[in-house]
């Protein structure tokens, strides 16, 4: 068991978005490419796109573009970005799907009185269209893109933002991602931490250092009662 591990059932819950709550990987692949062909470059595969998602959209356009053998300029990047920014928001739910339990796990903590937060990468106009899309907004108290606070993950910040929504000290609070990054994010602001198999990690989930590794969002709540007996 790891470090930060709490004491009694958590007070709240923060989400991760992508490959932890939605299986996104297959829109951004398509914004992607949709992007790559304006600069005249070929599309890249489902699984390289996968392998770059994480830390926000500005990262992603500079690894696909790297990947495609064009790595920007800092002016070219922003360019980029902006143009992503407006084909992504066509992109945003058109092959998206839910994780498998996603919506059924989030119900039972709502219903056990668990305070939820989504903390991601994404743009927050972008992550609360796709919670609405899924029904899933009036479960989060808080949700918290990567453009609501200067600093996104692996930064600690998203994460303090949103728990002080929530009115929950970081000790009472579990971080649920899938990602070296969501690791980052909650050791870093004190928070003990789940991670999902099946995600976008581009190590090992063994080798993330979590708490606890789970096998699915259905898996959560058991997974609460083993970290709590263990604490």
């Amino acid at each position: 068991m790891g470090r930060n591990v709490f004491d009694g059932q958590p007070r709240a819950v923060l989400f991760d978005l992508d490959g932890t709550l939605i299986d996104s990987a297959p829109d951004i692949t398509a914004a992607a490419n949709e992007l790559l062909e304006l600069y005249g470059l070929p599309p890249l595969t489902l699984t390289q796109v996968r392998s770059m998602i994480g830390e926000g959209v500005k990262k992603l356009v500079e690894r696909a573009f790297a990947a495609s053998g064009v790595p920007l300029s800092q002016d070219r990047l922003e360019e980029a970005n902006r143009a992503m920014a407006g084909i992504y928001a066509r992109h945003l739910t058109g092959l998206t799907e839910l994780m498998p339990g996603a919506a059924e796990t989030l119900a039972q903590l709502h219903a056990s009185g668990i305070r939820l937060g989504l903390v991601t990468n994404k743009p927050q106009l972008a992550a609360r269209s796709i919670l609405l899309h899924f029904h899933l907004a009036e479960r989060f108290g808080a949700i918290v893109g990567g453009d609501a606070v200067v600093r996104g993950k692996p930064s600690p910040d998203p994460l303090l933002f949103a728990l002080e929504q929530l009115g929950v000290p970081p000790e009472e609070a579990l971080m649920v991602g899938d990602s070296a990054t969501d690791v980052a994010a909650a050791r870093a602001a004190g928070v003990p931490v789940v991670v999902m198999r099946g995600g976008y990690t581009r190590v090992p989930v063994e080798e993330l250092d979590a708490d606890l590794v789970c096998e699915g969002l259905a898996d959560l709540p058991a997974a609460l009662r083993h970290m709590r007996s263990a604490a």
